[in-house]
């Protein structure tokens, strides 16, 4: 890699990175306390808990954002580290973690590392992998990876012997962007269409992508075996009953997963 290409790369996930920040408030908050809560966090508990081994797995959740899957997670019984780059991120996971800790919730442990390359920073954070994780898990993370190939690739460096990667995504701009787009976030409305332009979404190869087979591709060749996808309808069949989350459109998800 170039020293420009990897200039651009770094400043490019630096603006990414302002953006959650800038939406972590509301994002979190429409998580935990939105019209599909309780209804979607079934959902989610049931996805993951049918791809996940038997409690207490060791489970790394890359691009944890503000901590909803770790959480999810850790309420399985599994022992759960998120890591991300977005501090603003970070920050609302812990907030909500000094909550779980004063109700007696599970917790779970959030470090400040790069999705792409997450070693580095788990290491920093002395957290060390030993015979290493169980399951690498993600959720709405591998769209906006800038090289989604090497971020599989290195998850697996942290597995045990034939741990799982399992992650859920959808197509989301098959079209491309929206260009008057309004989500709620502190750098304002139009924040998600300046930070996510059309020519950003070129930049990330899952962002623009059609169907599952873009993410099954992926997961083959950073080397996992056994790749599998599988469709989620219910998020769909909940779109149309009760709305989708504020700036989505409905998706087909799905749950792609591969083994070392």
């Amino acid at each position: 890699m170039t020293t420009s290409l990897r200039t651009d790369l770094t400043q490019l996930q630096e603006r990414l990175d302002r953006y959650w920040s800038d939406r972590a408030a509301a994002y979190h908050g429409n998580q935990m306390h939105g019209r599909r809560a309780r209804v979607d966090r079934e959902l989610w508990a049931g996805v993951f808990a049918a791809h996940l081994p038997a409690p207490p797995a060791r489970v790394l959740d890359c691009g944890t954002g503000s901590g909803y899957l770790a959480f999810l997670l850790a309420d399985l019984g599994h022992a759960v580290v998120g890591v991300d780059t977005a501090e603003g991120m970070l920050a609302a996971a812990r907030s909500e973690l000094d909550c779980r800790r004063r109700a007696a919730a599970p917790l779970a442990r959030f470090v400040r590392a790069d999705a792409v390359s997450p070693a580095p920073g788990l290491a920093a954070a002395g957290v060390g992998t030993g015979v290493g994780f169980d399951t690498v898990v993600s959720r709405f993370l591998l769209w906006t990876l800038r090289d989604p190939v090497a971020a599989v690739r290195s998850w697996s460096g942290l597995l045990a012997p034939g741990g799982r990667v399992v992650c859920v995504d959808a197509n989301w701009f098959p079209e491309g962007t929206v260009g008057d787009l309004e989500v709620e976030s502190a750098g304002g409305p139009d924040e998600f269409a300046r930070t996510y332009t059309d020519e950003t979404v070129r930049t990330l190869p899952l962002a623009g992508s059609r169907g599952p087979e873009a993410f099954a591709e992926v997961f083959r060749e950073a080397g996992l075996r056994d790749v599998q996808v599988e469709e989620v309808p219910r998020v769909q069949e909940l779109d149309a009953e009760l709305g989708t989350a504020p700036g989505h459109e409905s998706r087909p998800h799905y749950v792609v997963s591969g083994r070392v």
